[in-house]
């Protein structure tokens, strides 16, 4: 398994209404490592995704892709990363094999075809009905499918886990640990505790400082 620094975050403040949410937290998320952020509601962890996603601005601090100033490579990053969020953010008109190819004309989700991602991920028979009848869990399992997909090293899931059945979760570690063998690097946000124990965790509650 590779160790080579992808992602560093250094001295990362945020501040929401002139309350910090955290600071000073730093870290290094390397190849084929798997990064749960754990803490209650309102302690970051969305945030401290965003962040790292390039959707929020943090107030002081630095990221750092591959030795890099994210400033100075964003589209190089940009390419590099896959970022699902709390919502599946999935068209519900459509049908999941159809919001696949959709977001392929987006980005290049080229491992394997939108079919074969549905199977893996537990949709088999369900790739062309609309979105809009499917359960919250099916739901779910349509947004990570992109995951089969993409060839983005790093992915940034927010609250994964969501709506999951238990088959579902088994599905989705074994995607996640697959991801790291081949030096991917995962972050993602859970209240639920992963059952592979080579997962890292960094805990925002009541944090005021923290490095990892």
């Amino acid at each position: 398994m590779s160790s080579q620094s992808l992602l560093e975050f250094q001295a990362l403040t945020f501040e929401r209404d002139d309350w910090p949410l955290f600071n000073g937290l730093s870290g290094t998320i390397n190849a084929g490592e798997i990064l749960q952020i754990t803490g209650p509601n309102g302690c970051g962890k969305t945030t401290l995704l965003h962040i790292l996603a390039t959707i929020q601005p943090f107030n002081t601090g630095s990221l750092c892709w591959l030795g890099s100033d994210i400033s100075l490579c964003r589209q190089q990053y940009l390419s590099a990363i896959a970022f699902i969020g709390h919502k599946p953010g999935l068209k519900l008109s459509l049908t999941p094999r159809e919001n696949l190819q959709w977001l392929a004309q987006l980005q290049p989700l080229t491992r394997c075809t939108s079919a074969e991602a549905l199977v893996r991920i537990g949709l088999a028979g369900f790739e062309d009905v609309p979105c809009h009848t499917l359960s919250a869990g099916q739901l779910r399992r349509a947004a990570l499918a992109t995951l089969c997909m993409t060839q983005a090293s790093l992915w940034l899931l927010d609250e994964p886990l969501t709506a999951l059945d238990v088959q579902g979760i088994a599905d989705l570690e074994a995607l996640l640990l697959a991801h790291a063998a081949q030096g991917g690097a995962v972050v993602l946000s859970s209240h639920q505790a992963l059952i592979n124990p080579v997962v890292r965790t960094l805990a925002l509650d009541a944090m005021a400082e923290a490095e990892l």
